[in-house]
């Protein structure tokens, strides 16, 4: 059953100066006429736009029709039809100031979309064949070059672009679906660990002997230092980060064992 229309505006504006009209707007006309159910409510907005297009209506009644035909589904293509085929019938004047209100209520589908992740992102997933495809559509930070000097502690192809060496070194690294690095632990004295920021796509994080935590832009990791961890993307997603490295005494990074593939496959 479709949602019941309520209306109040007799009441409102009129109802102690003609109460018998506005119990007939809001209860008989909008109550009962525009609740009935042989024809849907889309249906009812359209014949009510060419009614009072008709009728050479073309005040804030007709702007509210036009509204609330919108808000019923009709669309800026068939708002269109309607109004022309409607004009072949009731006159090019009419047919010129409806569009001019038509034109206002429907502006927001003639402006560009705003940019999402991307076009083929399903259930947070950045899916594309290619880094350039994936830079182009979901990130908003450079990729880099292949991580080749790193390539040894990694599965699959990373890339890893600085942003800054100064202060706190800062780095944006993009991991393809399935990639991770391996289990590695950031040594220090005093202070060190790393910094995570997901900016784009899906991946994982995860200390030894704890639950995986699944990143998602705007999900932030604090890595302390001396816990063994790994990070990477989702098998089936593209993913990047932030990474920050926190200043330390004597620091150090060891890289050691590979995650394993059925460990990492039963993530999702």
């Amino acid at each position: 059953m479709a949602e019941k229309i309520v209306q109040t505006a007799g009441r409102d504006q009129l109802g102690e100066f003609a109460p018998m009209f506005a119990h007939l707007n809001d209860d008989v006309l909008f109550g009962e006429v525009w609740n009935e159910e042989a024809i849907s409510v889309k249906t009812k907005c359209i014949i009510t736009v060419v009614s009072l297009m008709a009728s050479g209506i073309t005040d804030s009644s007709l702007v509210y029709h036009l509204q609330n035909a919108k808000a019923h589904g009709v669309t800026k293509d068939e708002i269109a039809a309607i109004i022309t085929h409607a004009t072949m019938y009731v006159g090019w004047p009419k047919g010129w100031a409806v569009f001019r209100l038509a034109k206002d209520v429907w502006k927001d589908e003639d402006e560009a979309p705003a940019k999402e992740c991307c076009c083929c992102c399903k259930d947070d997933k950045c899916q594309f064949d290619t880094v350039e495809e994936y830079a182009k559509h979901c990130l908003f930070l450079p990729v880099g070059d292949p991580n080749d000097a790193y390539a040894q502690f990694f599965v699959g192809q990373s890339y890893l672009a600085p942003l800054t060496t100064e202060q706190v070194p800062t780095f944006n690294v993009t991991f393809e679906p399935g990639c991770r690095n391996n289990w590695h632990i950031h040594h220090a004295e005093e202070g060190g660990g790393q910094m995570l920021i997901c900016v784009a796509g899906t991946g994982w994080y995860q200390e030894w002997g704890k639950e995986p935590v699944k990143l998602t832009p705007g999900t932030i990791i604090n890595i302390p230092a001396n816990v063994k961890h790994w990070h990477g993307a989702a098998k089936d997603s593209w993913m990047s980060h932030i990474a920050q490295e926190i200043p330390a005494v004597n620091g150090s990074n060891e890289w050691l064992e590979p995650v394993d593939d059925e460990t990492y496959n039963k993530l999702s």
